[in-house]
Formats: structure tokens, sequence, C-alpha cells
């Protein structure tokens, strides 16, 4: 059941992430609250996505961040380390990284890649917004 739950939530990602840069239409010639409410809500998927594989992976007794204050309470909540993991994730995607939080094993590669697409999104949100694609053969 936990193998099942954790490729759902990366199948989750990557249908969101596949509608950011193959987009089934590409006449996006300006910039509309469509567009935003659509980036809200891709960062929004990626984000809690990420926060929940932190948060299996942790559960599933495999350390992925090293939150002092966490470890050393006994009894910290469910709702504390979903809390703990979306930050981390929300840190590594918006490229803050406050330091308090930081990806330790294979944290570590799950926040290379959520870095990498926090890095990407926002250039694809702009080629996706001013570029037209023409499929029709140039003369």
């Amino acid at each position: 059941m936990w193998y099942f739950l954790f490729f759902g939530v990366l199948i989750c990602i990557f249908m969101a992430l596949r509608l950011l840069f193959f987009p089934a239409r590409f006449k996006y010639k300006e910039v509309s609250f469509e567009n935003f409410v659509f980036l809200g809500i891709t960062y929004a998927v990626i984000m809690i996505g990420f926060g929940i594989l932190y948060l299996m992976l942790d559960m599933k007794g495999l350390y992925v961040f090293n939150d002092v204050e966490m470890r050393e309470s006994a009894g910290v909540g469910f709702f504390a380390k979903f809390g703990t993991s979306v930050y981390l994730s929300a840190v590594t995607l918006f490229s803050v990284g406050f330091g308090d939080v930081a990806p330790v094993g294979i944290g570590r590669f799950l926040a290379i890649i959520e870095a990498l697409l926090g890095y990407t999104i926002p250039a694809a949100f702009v080629v996706r917004t001013f570029i037209d694609i023409d499929p029709s053969p140039r003369k």
C-alpha cells in the first residue's frame, strides 16, 4: 500500500509538470488570470506532493530531513510532521533555504530534483505565455 501511495503522488507531480511543459494548446499570447491561477496550482501540487513524499519516507523510517526539535520531542503527531515536510518542500521549491530544516540522506536527492523544478517552472511559464508555437510548416 505504501508503494502504491508513493507512486500515486509521483504520478500527480508528473501530470502537473506535463501540463506546464507540454500543454495541449499553444496559443497563450497574453498574460491572463487563468495563467496565474494555473501557475499557482502547479506550484501547490508540486509543493504538497514533495511534502507528502518527504513525509512518507520519514514515516517509513528513512530520515529525509534534520529537524532537531522534532527528533528530540517524543510523540510528535502526524500533522506536525506533515507541516515540517511541506515547509521543507516550500523552502526548497522556492529556493529560500532558511537553514532550520535541511534534507539528509535520500532527502538530498529529492531536494535536488525539487530545486531544479523550482528553477524551471518560472521559465516554462514565461515560454508558455509569450512564445507562439505554430505547428504549420514554414514556407
